[in-house]
């Protein structure tokens, strides 16, 4: 401390035994801290003089022309999983149409991405938030609620979102295409293996598959994993250790469907005669296959692309209304087909 002259944030937080975050709500008059808490800080700030940094304040009071995204998953589902650099490839390009930069950070847990939140909120690191993957009763909703000042659009279905603005997909036709699809064929018993349930689409998918397949008198089982081509392999040989297995599983993304088709080899079973396999999300690793994957379509780039100038008007104050995705297209392949009558 020998030559330190200036009390900073840091030594407020030590002082009072809080975080620098919280120091800095209550410094900066914003909420996210209560109010005894943000008495301690104000009151310690003062006996400890601390003055603001008014270069630093000015700094964050200005542009960052920055939006944020955090994303909350494991780094090897990350690695291999084709939607979020699809996603990440369309921010891009319209972000820089904007010279706006995307400051990504990658967590594993909800309570370090919720630290992350608060932290650019708390500091202006950024001048807006893009929020995907949102869970049914999820604190970031009711977080950003709470700090309406922060322009923020959400990657959900507006049931769980709580009026912020979202760009939705339409998950239940989706589900719906597929399971007509399957019907056509004459599938009468089939299998997802969907991500997880805490996420609002895959509670959306699961219900819209329920409904359709219990509506056309078809059987429809139903396992969740966290997208790993591990627990793809994992959900496969699960449904295939029952007697009455499905003749058809979807897939909630193509590693997963990929993992399938080497467990389907394993077990010497032909793909489409002997099990049918499908994708949601298409890529072009589901053309790289033997055979190709029958999986949905949807243009995840240019989801990014519309998503940037909803985001640009929030940042600008304007009144932004809920938008839909690119509606679903179902491309077939060699990996479904009519399935095996028994006795064949």
């Amino acid at each position: 401390m020998a030559g330190k002259t200036k009390v900073t944030i840091s030594d407020v937080a030590r002082t009072a035994g809080v975080s620098n975050s919280a120091v800095s709500y209550a410094l900066n008059g914003k909420p996210g801290v209560s109010e005894d808490t943000r008495e301690k800080v104000l009151k310690v700030a003062e006996q400890m003089g601390w003055k603001p940094n008014m270069a630093a304040k000015a700094l964050s009071d200005a542009s960052t022309r920055t939006v944020g995204l955090v994303i909350e998953v494991d780094s090897e589902v990350l690695s291999v999983e084709s939607y979020f650099m699809e996603l990440i490839a369309g921010l891009g390009d319209a972000l820089e149409d904007y010279d706006y930069s995307l400051l990504v950070r990658i967590v594993s847990d909800s309570q370090n991405a919720m630290r992350i939140h608060r932290n650019w909120i708390a500091t202006g690191s950024v001048d807006a938030m893009l929020v995907m993957n949102v869970e049914v009763g999820d604190p970031r909703i009711d977080f950003y609620k709470e700090h309406s000042a922060m322009p923020v659009l959400a990657i959900a279905d507006p049931s769980v979102t709580h009026g912020l603005p979202s760009m939705t997909s339409d998950d239940a036709e989706g589900a719906r295409m597929i399971v007509n699809y399957l019907h056509e064929l004459g599938h009468t018993h089939i299998a997802r293996v969907a991500g997880p349930e805490r996420y609002a689409h895959t509670f959306i998918r699961d219900r819209a598959f329920m409904e359709e397949s219990a509506s056309l008198g078809m059987t429809c089982d139903c396992l969740h994993s966290d997208y790993s081509p591990e627990q793809g392999r994992d959900m496969t040989n699960r449904l295939f250790a029952f007697s009455d297995s499905p003749t058809a599983i979807v897939y909630d993304n193509d590693v997963m469907a990929i993992a399938a088709l080497h467990v389907a080899a394993e077990r010497g079973l032909s793909v489409p005669d002997d099990i049918s396999i499908m994708s949601w999300d298409d890529s072009f690793a589901c053309t790289a296959t033997t055979p190709g994957i029958t999986a949905l379509w949807r243009d995840i780039p240019r989801l990014g692309a519309k998503a940037v100038p909803m985001l640009m008007d929030l940042i600008e104050g304007n009144t932004v209304e809920n938008a839909m995705e690119s509606p679903y297209e179902l491309v077939q392949r060699g990996s479904t087909g009519a399935p095996k009558i028994v006795g064949e």
